[in-house]
């Protein structure tokens, strides 16, 4: 049996192959080693996955694609974890940009960006990617993602920057007071993923004028900061990720024109094509 998983910082999507029965897709909380530590990671596996556990002595190789996942030091954090659930099994843990890349490049070369929870891109060339500068997280990056969106939804919210009716609506389905914001933004862990948890709300409101210029100011940001940092980029196609990209796909197809960026494939989980693509490459076959 093979793992194959694909982790953002809010959820992890797996995908448990053989050869001898139907593949089963399954999700988890998110896995990010920069948040959670070795053992955290193996207690959300075990409470979360049981249906992987208990095929722990049958799987041969496991490969994690994560968030956080960018440095070998939290590689490490993710590998010891699975290494402790499937002592084994082959375990290789590499970074979500790798993942999305193999998604959607296959083996040709391209940007690559991810618009979800945080959001980075890299360049890949056909085998490897390249990480620059970016990624630097939801307090100094995070341009054009679901936590820069819902960061931006709460200080507009609280500082009477919304417009009437979108206030009203706000108010209603959130019901925020200001100890709320500050409690799960300063006191809590996962601040992140609680800012991104607002930005489904964009999508109720994105005819308003208010909405539309909100994702139009965020994905621009995202395109003039970090796709616009490489000097060739319209030499490239420029592949997105992400559940901010798949659910504001016309808008973002309409920047990228503008920009001169060739958009290409624009998919919310890359779980599939990942699979795909490993699958094409182990010597396991579902």
């Amino acid at each position: 049996m093979i793992i194959v998983a694909d982790s953002g910082s809010s959820k992890t999507d797996w995908v448990l192959a053989s050869d001898k029965q139907e593949s089963v897709k399954f999700s988890t909380a998110g896995l990010n080693p920069f948040f959670l530590s070795e053992k955290e990671i193996i207690k959300i596996i075990q409470e979360q996955a049981p249906v992987m556990v208990n095929h722990f002595p049958l799987i041969e190789e496991i490969y994690f694609f994560g968030a956080g996942c960018s440095s070998p030091d939290k590689r490490e954090v993710v590998s010891n974890a699975l290494s402790h659930i499937f002592p084994r099994a082959f375990v290789s843990v590499d970074s979500d940009l790798l993942g999305s890349a193999y998604a959607t490049c296959g083996t040709h070369k391209g940007l690559v960006c991810v618009l979800g929870t945080g959001s980075n891109i890299s360049f890949f060339d056909g085998e490897d990617v390249t990480t620059g500068k970016h990624g630097l997280g939801y307090v100094l990056g995070d341009e054009g993602s679901g936590t820069w969106f819902g960061k931006n939804l709460i200080t507009d919210y609280m500082y009477g920057r919304m417009p009437a009716d979108v206030n009203a609506k706000f108010c209603t389905e959130f019901n925020l007071t200001k100890d709320d914001i500050i409690t799960n933004v300063y006191l809590k862990r996962g601040a992140n993923s609680y800012l991104a948890s607002f930005a489904r709300f964009l999508s109720e409101v994105k005819t308003t004028e208010y909405g539309k210029q909100l994702i139009k100011r965020g994905l621009q940001e995202f395109i003039d900061t970090d796709i616009k940092s490489y000097a060739q980029y319209q030499e490239y196609t420029c592949h997105f990720v992400g559940s901010i990209a798949y659910f504001f796909t016309n808008e973002l197809k309409e920047l990228c024109a503008e920009n001169g960026i060739s958009a290409g494939k624009i998919i919310r989980h890359p779980i599939d094509g990942l699979v795909d693509f490993i699958l094409s490459r182990s010597h396991i076959r579902a």
